[in-house]
C-alpha cells in the first residue's frame, strides 16, 4: 500500500485530493498538512511513500517545504499542485529545480466536484503509481554488469558486453517494461556524421534536460529537437529557463523556424512538433493532429518526422518519462539506420519510456544521465573536424 500526504492550505483542495484517491487501488492518504511547516514533522512521524504538495501556502510555501525535506528525506516523491498559468508554470519549474519530482495541473473549466475529483484522479494517482510503487513494491535492482539473480533465469539478452545500464526489467516487476530484444544492426550513413539531435522525455525530464543542455558546448554543430510532455505556458517557461541557465539557445518552438545549429527547439504544449523541408532549410511546423500514447506533444511523432528527413544521420536520445511513447518512433528511426541512446533505470525518476526503448531491442547505448552529454558529444563529432568539448561545471 502506498502511504499518501497531501499537503495544501485550502481545506477545499486537501479534500479534492483526498477523495481523488480514496478508492484508488493500492493508495492509501495516512494524512493531511495545512502548510509546508505543518507538513514537515508529519513527514517525520507518519513516513509517507508519496506526497502531494501545494505551491502557495502561508507560513512555508511548496518551494521552501521541499528544500526543506530534501534536507532529510532524498527519495520521498513530491508531486506539486500547480495552475495552468505563467505564474503557476514558473513556480512548479522552481519547485522542481528545488527537488520536486513531478507535478499535477489543477482541473479548471470543470461543471462539478465529480468532474474536478476525476479530473484529478485521472493524473495523481497514475503517477503516485508509477513514483512511489516502485519504492513500496520492488526489489533492488542489480548493478551495472551484475546478474539478474532469480533461480532458473538467464540475464536478458540484447545489450552488448560492457555496455552500461540495465537491460531490461525483470518480468512480474509493475509497469516495468519487458525483457531487452536483441538490438539489431543499424545502417549507417557513409561517413557516419550525424545532423540532429532528437530528444524526448516525461516524468522527471525537466532536471534530466537541464543537466544534459547544461553540459554541451556553444558551438555544437547540430540542432537538437525535444519534446517533454508538458501543458501549453509551461513549455514556454521551461524554454526560457533552459535558455538563460544553458550554453545553447533554446526556444519553444513555433510554425517555420528554421533550424540552426547550437539552437534548441522545444515542442509546444498541446502541439506536436514535426519537420518539413524548404529547399535546403529544415522548419519546425506545430500540429494539432489527435494524441498519440494519450500525449501531445508526442515524442512519437517528432520521432517519425525526424526520420523521414535525416534517417541515418539522425541521433535520438529518450530519457526519463512514464509510459512507452518514443518506442514506436525509436522503431522507425533505427529501422532508418539511426541510432538510440537511452538513459539507464538507476538514474531514471522513471524507467518507463527509456525501459520500454530498452526492452524492445532498439538502444544501442544504455547511459546514466551524467554521462549523456558527454556521449552527444563524442558522437556529433564523428565526420567533422573535432571542436565540441563538455562543458565543465
Amino acid at each position: 500500500m502506498i502511504r499518501v500526504l497531501v499537503v495544501d492550505d485550502s481545506v477545499v483542495v486537501r479534500r479534492l485530493i483526498v477523495d481523488s484517491l480514496t478508492g484508488a487501488p493500492g493508495i492509501e492518504v495516512v494524512g493531511t498538512a495545512a502548510n509546508g511547516l505543518l507538513a514537515q514533522p508529519k513527514i517525520d512521524q507518519l513516513k509517507p511513500d508519496a506526497i502531494t504538495m501545494d505551491i502557495e501556502m502561508p507560513q512555508m510555501d511548496g518551494i521552501a517545504a521541499v528544500r526543506e525535506l530534501r534536507k532529510r528525506h532524498k527519495l520521498i516523491p513530491v508531486i506539486m499542485f500547480s495552475t495552468l498559468s505563467a505564474a503557476g508554470a514558473s513556480a512548479t519549474l522552481e519547485a522542481l529545480a528545488a527537488g520536486a519530482t513531478d507535478y499535477v495541473t489543477k482541473p479548471s473549466n470543470v461543471g462539478s466536484i465529480a468532474e474536478s475529483i476525476a479530473a484529478v484522479r485521472e493524473q495523481l494517482v497514475p503517477k503516485i503509481h508509477a513514483l512511489a510503487g516502485r519504492r513500496t513494491a520492488a526489489p533492488p535492482r542489480p548493478g551495472p554488469g551484475q546478474p539478474l539473480k532469480r533461480p532458473g533465469l538467464a540475464p536478458p539478452p540484447g545489450l552488448r558486453p560492457g555496455m552500461p545500464g540495465r537491460p531490461g526489467t525483470m518480468p512480474g516487476r509493475p509497469g516495468g517494461p519487458a525483457p531487452a530484444a536483441p538490438v539489431r544492426p543499424v545502417r549507417r550513413t557513409a561517413n557516419g556524421r550525424i545532423d540532429i539531435i532528437a530528444i524526448g522525455s516525461s516524468t522527471g525530464g525537466p532536471d534530466a534536460l537541464t543537466k544534459v543542455l547544461q553540459s554541451l558546448p556553444t558551438d555544437l554543430p547540430v540542432p537538437i529537437v525535444v519534446t517533454q510532455h508538458m501543458p501549453p505556458v509551461f513549455t514556454r517557461m521551461f524554454a526560457e529557463r533552459l535558455d538563460r541557465s544553458t550554453p545553447l539557445r533554446v526556444v519553444e518552438a513555433g510554425d517555420g523556424m528554421e533550424l540552426m545549429p547550437g539552437t534548441v527547439y522545444i515542442a509546444p504544449g498541446d502541439k506536436h512538433l514535426v519537420l518539413q523541408r524548404r529547399n535546403t532549410a529544415t522548419l519546425t511546423q506545430l500540429s494539432g493532429a489527435p494524441p498519440e500514447n494519450s500525449c501531445r506533444p508526442a515524442v512519437d511523432v517528432m520521432f517519425r518526422s525526424v526520420s523521414s528527413l535525416f534517417g541515418a544521420a539522425s541521433y535520438a536520445a529518450v530519457l526519463t518519462g512514464m509510459g512507452y511513447d518514443g518506442r514506436g518512433g525509436a522503431k522507425v528511426l533505427r529501422d532508418a539506420g539511426a541510432e538510440i541512446l537511452a538513459q539507464d533505470e538507476a538514474t531514471s525518476v522513471v524507467w518507463g519510456m527509456p525501459g520500454a526503448v530498452v526492452g524492445a531491442g532498439l538502444a544501442d547505448e544504455v547511459l546514466p544521465l551524467g554521462k549523456i552529454a558527454a556521449a552527444l558529444i563524442q558522437r556529433v563529432q564523428v565526420g567533422r573536424a573535432p571542436r565540441a568539448t563538455a562543458v565543465t561545471r
